[in-house]
């Protein structure tokens, strides 16, 4: 099956490398003529993946409509703020023919749509859609270190084709008819990864990186319960997982914009430093607007959101959610 991947960031070049190393003909999108450049000439995407050698099987252009021409399946895999920018470039070049995959974690801003609300929003046809997210480091995908992920879609005949083209020895796709669940398990544990690391960069230990973790997943599994989603695909990869490695791990790009946040620095100054895009700054506004559009109560993001806003600093923001009134669990 050929296929294409749209987004030639850390995690769309990690998985156009694996489905390249499966044998699969698959050709790579990047917008930046560097990007291009670096893995035409040294076959390494030094910006976003060095370090790790890709195979001369794997294609990159920056021609979109090249690079979706003629393949089977098309993965989408750009940040969540610039999908629909992204499709709308694409619109004219797909059709109903091709199989989609959104890699992307996120809710858009102003229309608060999961990436998959936005694919549909955007395509002049009814997609043949599927979603995958899951607790995923880019670089370990890469370096083909043991993952799982899931796959998700009403369409039983579409999750079966995303896990049968993915799955490898190491990379374990597992299959959900819960899409709404999934994808607002991937979106969401970004910004409870801001709040851990903001407590990190605090100087605060590991009593209260537990309790944001356990009380961030209760308002994930409230939200997204309300939205349609069901609690139990948050007990599973794309929530509990995804959100364990976020908020622990090095690699991640939220918790460390959380971690700079609490040592005092401006987010201003914090985004300008960053190559890739820490998804959860945006997503935190979007998660906000959701819970009072459903009438949730979300209180880490809502002080995450006075942060992100200038609205408090870091101390103030633990502050306030400690002197929350305690109830029951």
């Amino acid at each position: 099956m050929a296929v294409a991947v749209v987004g030639a960031g850390a995690w769309g070049t990690a998985l156009a490398k694996l489905i390249a190393d499966k044998g699969e003909s698959v050709t790579l999108w990047c917008r930046e003529p560097e990007v291009l450049a670096g893995i035409r000439e040294r076959r390494v995407n030094e910006p976003f993946l060095p370090d790790v050698p890709l195979p001369e099987k794997l294609d990159v252009t920056r021609a979109l409509d090249a690079c979706v021409r003629d393949k089977e399946l098309v993965l989408l895999a750009v940040p969540a703020q610039y999908l629909r920018r992204v499709l709308e470039e694409l619109a004219s070049h797909v059709s109903t023919s091709q199989h989609f995959v959104s890699a992307t974690k996120g809710i858009e801003e102003g229309t608060l749509l999961r990436m998959s609300e936005v694919v549909a929003d955007v395509l002049p046809f009814s997609p043949d859609l599927a979603v995958i997210s899951g607790p995923t480091f880019a670089k370990e995908v890469a370096r083909e270190e043991p993952t799982a992920l899931v796959a998700a879609s009403e369409n039983v005949a579409s999750v079966l084709l995303v896990q049968a083209r993915l799955a490898t020895r190491t990379f374990r796709v597992y299959t959900n008819d819960d899409v709404i669940g999934v994808e607002l398990g991937g979106a969401l544990k970004n910004v409870i990864a801001i709040a851990v690391g903001v407590a990190s960069g605090l100087g605060l230990g590991y009593n209260p990186a537990a309790a944001l973790m356990t009380r961030g997943l209760a308002e994930i599994s409230r939200l997204a319960e309300a939205m349609g989603g069901r609690r139990e695909t948050l007990a599973g990869l794309s929530g509990v997982g995804d959100l364990v490695l976020t908020c622990t791990g090095q690699l991640s790009r939220n918790r460390t914009v959380g971690v700079a946040l609490g040592e005092g620095k401006s987010l201003a100054d914090i985004v300008s430093k960053m190559r890739q895009v820490a998804e959860g700054v945006a997503t935190t506004h979007a998660a906000v607007a959701l819970a009072r559009a459903h009438q949730i109560e979300m209180p880490i993001a809502l002080q995450m959101e006075r942060l992100l806003r200038g609205e408090a600093t870091a101390r103030e923001a633990m502050h306030e959610l400690l002197e929350r009134p305690v109830g029951s669990e």
